[in-house]
């Protein structure tokens, strides 16, 4: 018995010693059974299926006068290890080896099992196999080719980081956090090109920024061979900003003060408890460029139930005391505006002041539509716009915000085509209208002052969203995928910069109030699930917002109130509840 375990112990041990370690073929496509050559890098080299030595396809070697048909695959390796390698070939003659290694080849018209052995040196990670015939010794085959024993690791790039997220801001700092990396050394944070904070953990702080201001950031992970793709793109904005004196969720409507556009007057004293922001409609230009804003009451032989200028103002004080806010709009569809002077926008600031002043006006509303903004060729960076008439604009109403103080309101009322469609196109960089993007640096150097964004969603063309898919108008997506880019920002054109997202409270979108208002009219239902996919994320059609979910979201604006009462005030009747039962 003693000697029959002791003959099975050393039959074990014989056979475990023969058995190499973790042994395994780690070439790619070791017998061409692709049917193709990946893997392999081959000049003059093909598959064929016959001859073959086992399987459907062997590698065809066609050596030329010029040309041995070399192919050569390089893999992972452990240092200080020894491997096998094998092939079976045939032809006259056919080399195996190892570059900078050993060698070995055979003269074969049937297939032959050429073999060799290497150990790979200390510090080694990688070795290359290869084949070849000789010059103009006609094509070879191989088949079943082996380089056996254990696949190293070569050090790789880390993994993109999971999405980022604002942990904390203050007046000065927002901090972020994002899920770890395997392999990562560490993590750069950046803002566009820059790189504003290195950590070796998954956290960090940007400080030093000013109050209530917004910041886009993205993380990329490192370590010593190079550096990830960058992360999905997060804004955060800084504590500190002007409150506006609003509702959580407010109706903003224009009132035609001075006409009548088919709709009728609606005297100031009439207009319904409803509307929590009230537009008038318009100041307008002496001239396009002059600067000089007038307002006037509509003309009693165009609307012959307007009041007196002493009781619309005594009708916007009682407003006023309900807590609705009154503002003096701008421009509108037949007010062009181009600033395109100093002296034009210093008469637009005294000009705008006398109107503020006349009626007791809290804030102004920006609505420059058609030819009013534009970008000169060459003027790509919407941070630091060269363009006249947007460093005039952006100057006065800065000058405007400081001389009224932090109650101030300031609404703007862009069309999509010069907002949105700064994503694919912006009117600077050339090659198209060159007023494409054009209230980007206006609401970007205003966002510490903007009180609500209201972009109409309505008399536009297909416009393409952050699913870089067209949406149109005509359904709930257009207004979920419109008001998404503005929550999360975007990348602007071509120029390689990102524009950051507006916080959800400076946030609302536009709608006409009636099928006569403009193109674009959704009913309730429509509008109403636009919004519980923004404030709830419910109801999103499918859409995934890259803004996060917006409980604070403004609100609506519509054109308008004389148009809704007109149609007997089905917005107002349908929106003013549902926005009060938001969250």
């Amino acid at each position: 018995m003693k000697k029959t375990i002791a003959a099975v112990a050393a039959l074990v041990l014989v056979l475990t010693a023969a058995q190499p370690a973790n042994a395994a073929n780690i070439l790619t496509n070791p017998g061409f059974e692709a049917g193709n050559l990946s893997g392999w890098t081959c000049s003059g080299g093909s598959v064929t299926t016959n001859p073959v030595r086992s399987g459907s396809y062997a590698l065809a070697g066609a050596a030329t006068a010029s040309d041995h048909a070399k192919c050569t695959q390089t893999v992972t390796v452990v240092p200080n290890t020894t491997y096998t390698v094998s092939a079976w070939v045939r032809g006259n003659p056919v080399y195996l080896g190892i570059t900078n290694g050993p060698s070995t080849w055979t003269a074969a018209t049937a297939y032959t099992q050429l073999t060799l052995s290497f150990t790979s040196a200390a510090g080694q990670t990688s070795a290359q196999l290869y084949l070849h015939g000789w010059y103009g010794a006609g094509t070879y085959h191989a088949d079943d080719v082996v380089l056996d024993g254990p696949g190293g690791t070569n050090p790789e790039t880390p993994a993109t980081p999971g999405n980022p997220s604002v942990t904390a801001t203050t007046a000065s700092s927002i901090s972020l956090s994002w899920p770890a990396v395997s392999g990562a050394t560490g993590y750069r944070v950046y803002e566009g090109s820059t790189v504003r904070a290195t950590v070796s953990g998954t956290s960090a702080t940007i400080s030093g920024l000013g109050a209530c201001e917004s910041h886009t950031y993205t993380v990329a992970a490192y370590n010593s061979v190079g550096e990830s793709a960058r992360s999905a793109a997060v804004t955060g904005t800084t504590s500190g900003c002007q409150q506006a004196d609003l509702p959580r969720h407010a109706m903003i409507g224009y009132l035609h003060a001075s006409f009548a556009n088919g709709s009728g007057y609606i005297r100031m004293a009439d207009v319904p408890a409803a509307w929590d922001v009230i537009n008038l409609a318009f100041g307008e230009p002496t001239s396009v460029t002059s600067g000089d804003i007038r307002f006037t009451l509509c003309p009693a032989a165009e609307c012959p139930n307007v009041e007196s200028e002493a009781d619309f103002i005594a009708a916007i004080r009682a407003k006023q005391a309900q807590g609705k806010k009154v503002l003096i709009s701008i421009g509108g569809a037949n007010g062009q505006v181009q600033l395109t002077s100093t002296a034009a926008r210093d008469r637009f600031v005294q000009s705008v002041s006398a109107i503020i002043d006349r009626y007791g006006l809290d804030g102004l509303d920006i609505d420059f539509e058609g030819h009013s903004l534009y970008l000169n060729a060459g003027d790509t960076d919407f941070r630091n716009p060269t363009t006249p008439v947007i460093v005039n604009l952006i100057q006065a109403l800065r000058t405007l915000k400081s001389r009224y103080g932090s109650r101030f309101i300031l609404t703007m009322a862009p069309e999509t085509f010069f907002v949105q469609v700064g994503y694919q196109f912006y009117g600077g960089a050339g090659g198209g209208d060159n007023r494409t993007g054009s209230y980007l640096p206006v609401i970007h150097a205003l966002r510490d002052a903007l009180t609500v964004l209201h972009v109409q969603d309505y008399n536009s063309g297909p416009v393409m969203g952050l699913d870089n898919q067209y949406h149109n108008m005509g359904a709930a997506d257009f207004h979920i995928a419109m008001t998404d880019m503005v929550k999360a920002g975007f990348t602007v054109a071509n120029t390689g910069q990102t524009f950051p997202g507006l916080r959800a409270d400076q946030i609302a979108f536009g709608v006409p109030a009636a099928v006569s208002a403009g193109n674009g009219y959704n009913p309730p239902a429509v509008v109403q699930q636009a919004l519980n996919c923004l404030a709830r994320n419910q109801n999103c059609g499918g859409y995934t917002l890259r803004g996060g979910t917006s409980p604070a979201i403004r609100g609506l604006m519509t054109w308008s109130i004389n148009w809704d009462r007109f149609f007997g005030f089905e917005f107002q009747n349908s929106h003013e509840p549902f926005l009060n039962a938001l969250p």
